[in-house]
Order: structure tokens, then sequence, then C-alpha cells
């Protein structure tokens, strides 16, 4: 293991505990302000500061910027938010004697440093070992530094106990090259200005973009075989600049599924067209979630919690891609395999949509956006606290719908649950709230008026932006609900002329479904999801959130009357009427 250089010699710290998985680090730290530093195996041994706070263990990956060499100089930067340390030790060194937060959404403080019993173990692979002779004496005792500040001298120098420390290596693709803070801020920002900086952290990672982009996209989706990490992160890596040492070679990273998709684009226009074999399914069945257990209740106050952490941690750019991913996946732009392909006939969901045998998927797109418009509508009357929260949930929906906006992530259906959620009855009566959004926050009010209603309503219409270019997943709901037999409101002649315009539209989503397909990959490039926040945004974690594990095999028309009425409830409580 090579130690490493350029000031970042932390391998010899005592707080630095190298390979170790997330459930060891949660086990060593009891107290709140107890933390250590080791490298994460599924962030490709970046480090982590791990923390107890509030009587949960937060884990918060590390920026590490390249720099170009120089002399007099180091050759990389760490940074949590905002502030750049030339080495580990410092920025750690920072944090803990100031009592500085590592993140201002959480206000976790790192007080205490766990020390580390025994020599680094040289990969996780040893972490995994059961505990034998060799490793029973280190881990007999743990020590603890006092939360003084005075008592972190030592974190500078390597520790005495074990002199074998210093001398642990690390490999040299293990070293970080940049990393997002698990713990994200939302910060107000310009609303038009949501479109040109698609970000998944609240700081400016680089002051300028890399020259040289690397070719791979650094998608790192989770380990099937492990517990999936808690990060977020939108910053594509920045190419190490100093060259990989003798010895040593590089993984070459695994290729997206949807890039991988595009280099079976070829084969699949030559294929000729098959028969469908039965109706296929995008939604993927309930398999046991991460936030929710084998059974659950409707509405539970603690996911409902984790939940709106969660989102507060995320710009909503970020919330925008992950929904945007979720939505290519329902819809069957993205993420469609090659047994999909052969049993429906066509390439895509665009395509199946419009035909006879694609009514399931009409069915599962419908009750999707239904079903996100609901869970978007209890953020707002979920608030039962003051007047200037529920205005602040109602500028998160505006804000999250501008970033989903043409020219922005381009996730039509995500903007039209969205905006569902905003002029839904149950939202719309509230009068106070309303006006409190105006009052204090005028530029998102505008925004919602000026141009995401007129928006809303030409997709209505069969009408509105659909160029790729511009779109990523465009707006099927008006064709969908036509070829399930709903009629169209209004004059005979306006129906009629509306009716064409829908068909029409349908048969240019379809035709243009490869570019779509483009334009998603494209937008999704270089996009790390957040485990958590991806489940949470699919349509099998919603349905059992809102209507729990027994409802949620109820009819849909069952259970949306059910739902809508305990938002009525629920908004007549906030706002009663007169």
């Amino acid at each position: 293991m090579q130690v490493p250089q350029d000031g970042e010699d932390f391998a010899g710290q005592p707080w630095y505990h190298g390979p170790l998985s997330r459930q060891k680090a949660e086990a060593l730290l009891q107290q709140d302000g107890d933390f250590l530093v080791r490298a994460s195996k599924s962030r490709g041994g970046h480090p982590v500061i791990s923390c107890r706070w509030r009587g949960s263990v937060l884990h918060f990956e590390v920026f590490r910027v390249a720099l170009r060499p120089r002399p007099g100089r180091p050759t990389a930067l760490f940074q949590l938010e905002d502030e750049r340390f030339p080495s580990l030790p410092a920025l750690v060194r920072s944090y803990v004697t100031g009592q500085r937060t590592l993140s201002q959404a959480t206000g976790a403080v790192a007080s205490r440093p766990v020390t580390r019993q025994g020599p680094i173990r040289r990969s996780f692979s040893e972490d995994t070992l059961p505990d034998g002779p060799a490793w029973t004496e280190p881990l007999r005792a743990r020590k603890r530094s006092d939360s003084q500040p005075a008592g972190l001298e030592h974190m500078g120098q390597p520790t005495e106990d074990h002199p074998g420390s210093g001398a642990s290596t690390m490999p040299a693709s293990a070293l970080p090259r940049t990393g997002s803070d698990s713990m994200l801020l939302k910060v107000p920002v310009p609303l038009g200005s949501t479109a040109d900086s698609l970000r998944a952290s609240d700081g400016q990672l680089h002051a300028k973009a890399p020259t040289k982009p690397p070719r791979t996209s650094s998608l790192m989706l989770p380990d099937a075989s492990g517990r999936p990490p808690t990060y977020c992160e939108l910053v594509p890596r920045v190419p190490r600049v100093q060259g990989t040492p003798p010895g040593h070679s590089c993984p070459e990273p695994e290729a997206p599924w949807w890039e991988a998709e595009e280099e079976e684009e070829e084969e699949e226009e030559n294929r000729c067209f098959a028969r469908p074999q039965a109706e296929v399914s995008f939604c993927p069945p309930d398999n046991p979630f991460c936030l929710l257990g084998s059974q659950n209740r409707p509405l539970e106050t603690e996911v409902l919690h984790t939940l709106h952490g969660l989102f507060l941690k995320h710009h909503p750019g970020s919330t925008a891609l992950h929904l945007l991913l979720a939505d290519c996946q329902a819809t069957g732009l993205l993420g469609v395999t090659k047994a999909q392909r052969g049993a429906m006939g066509v390439a895509s969901g665009l395509e199946l949509l419009t035909l006879p045998h694609g009514h399931r998927l009409r069915l599962e797109l419908l009750e999707r956006l239904e079903t996100l418009a609901l869970a978007g509508a209890l953020t707002v009357l979920g608030c039962a606290g003051p007047l200037e929260e529920r205005a602040a949930a109602l500028r998160g929906l505006v804000e999250l719908a501008l970033a989903l906006r043409p020219g922005a992530a381009g996730d039509l259906p995500g903007l039209a649950a969205v905006m569902g959620a905003l002029l839904m009855p149950q939202v719309s009566r509230l009068e106070r709230t309303w006006r409190q959004l105006r009052r204090s926050h005028t530029e998102a009010a505008l925004a919602f008026e000026q141009e995401l209603k007129p928006l809303m309503r030409a997709l209505d219409e069969g009408a509105g932006p659909c160029d790729p270019g511009e779109v990523a997943l465009p707006y099927v709901a008006p064709a969908v609900r036509l070829l399930e037999g709903e009629e169209l409101p209004g004059p005979l002649d306006e129906s009629c002329e509306r009716l064409l315009r829908t068909l029409h539209r349908a048969r240019l989503l379809a035709r243009d479904a490869p570019r779509f397909r483009e334009a998603a990959a494209r937008r999704l490039r270089g996009f790390r999801p957040h485990p958590e926040l991806r489940e949470a945004l699919t349509t099998g974690f919603l349905r059992r959130l809102l209507w729990g594990s027994r409802g949620a095999g109820a009819p849909w028309a069952t259970r949306l009357e059910k739902f809508q009425r305990v938002l009525s409830v629920l908004s007549q409580r906030l706002e009663p009427d007169h």
C-alpha cells in the first residue's frame, strides 16, 4: 500500500481507519460527536467522514480537487462544502477544533475522534474477515481522545503506539478525485438559472470545467451485493493529473446501462418487427424497500420525516434528475432489456403505448402521474407548522417544476405531476398560503403564474414543446388518456381538433423515440443517483407509502378516492372554510 503524497499523508492519523465498512464504522461511533475517517468501498476508496449526530450516523464524502502540479503548492485540495484545504488532516483539524458543522443542512459537529486500534487494513476483504487471533488483540479496547480542542494536538502526527500504521499504503486507484457531500444544502438560487447549473451540491466544485472531460460516465449504480451507499454526486469526476505508478492498473469503469443500450441501437434498427408475445410492465415488482419494512402502515411519520430530510438535502436540479431517471425507466425509454424488446415487438415504451398491447403500460403511466401528484400535494398539506413553512413547501415545488421544464431536465411527465400537485383543489384553495408565497417568494410566485401555468395548459391541450433537443421525456398523458377511451371536454369542433392534434403528436413521439432516448442519456451522463432518493421516486415505493402494504393492493380508483378525502381533511384543518 502506497502512502498518500502531496500533503495527504492521513494514513498515519489516529482517526483514519482505512478501508472500513459502513456497518463497522457505525458500530464504533457510540455518542453524538464521535467521528472517524474511512475509505469507502462503494465510493472507490474516497475518504468519508462518518459522524454520529442526534442518534444516527451520517456519512460525508470529501471532495478531492486535483490541481495542475506546480512547485510550492499541493497537487490536490480537499473540500466538504465551501472552504478548501491543502490536506485532509488540515480539513479535519479545522472542523473539529473550530466546532464547525460538517454540513449546514444537518448541523452535525464532529468533536471526538475515535482512534484506530491496530494497523490499517490493506483491503476491504480483510475488513470482512471473521475475527481471528491477528485482529482480536487490536480490537480489544477502544480509545477516545478528549473532546477539548487542546486534545487534538496529536491529530497531525502518527500514533506512537502503532509505528507500523505510518507505513501503510493506499492503492493509487483508490485515491479520490472528486466527491460530493452526502448531506446537500438546499440554498435559494435564481429561478432562471436552474437549467444552467444542474448539480447536486450547493457549492461550485470547480472554478472552471476540466479541459478534457472523462470519456466514460461517472455514474456508479448501487452495488447489488451489499448495502447501497447514501450519497449523491452530480459533478463529473476530474481526470487525474498524475499518472498511474508502475505496477498499478486502473480497472476500466463499467459503462452506464443507458450507454450500453446505445451500442445496441444499430442492431435494434436492423431488427425486423416481431409480433408481440405479451404485455410488458416497466414498473419493478414491490421488492423490499430500504426505507420501508416488509409491512408498513400508510403515511408512517418516521418515513415521512426521513423523506423530508432527503429532499431538503438535495438541490432542485438534483431532484429533477432523480425524477427524470425514474420516469425514463417507468416509461420504458431507458433500461429496457432485450427480453422486454422481444416481448413487446418495439424498442421503447414511447412506441408501445401507442399500440393496442400497450394497455398495461398506459395504466401504469396514468397511475404514476396521479400518485406523484398526490405525494407532492402531501408535502404542502402535511405541513402543520407555521404559515411560512407551507409557503416554503410551495416554493420548493415551484423550483422543482422549473428544474423539470424544457431546456432544463426536460422531464415533462415529472413537470406535469408537480403541477398537478400545485393545481390540486385541496392545495389551490389555501388562500393564506398562496398569499404568503407571493409576499415572501415573489419570484417563485411570478414564475408559477407567468411561465408554468401557461406551459402546463399547452401540454394538456396536446401542444407545447416536444423537440428532443430541449425535452428528454415527452408528455404522453393526453395521448394515453385518449387511447384509454377518455372523452375530450369542450365543444365538438374543438374536441375534434384537439383529438387530431393529440394523435399526430403521439405518432411523432413514437417516431422520435431514439432521439428522446439519446437526449435523456445525455442529460444523465455523469449523474450519480442517491439510492434512497431514487427508490423514493418509484411508483411501487409511493404506492406503499401512501396506502400501506395492505392498501396498496386495492383497485386504483378506490385508493385514489380515499386519499383524495384524506387530502381534503388536511386542507380543511390548515385553512377552514368561513
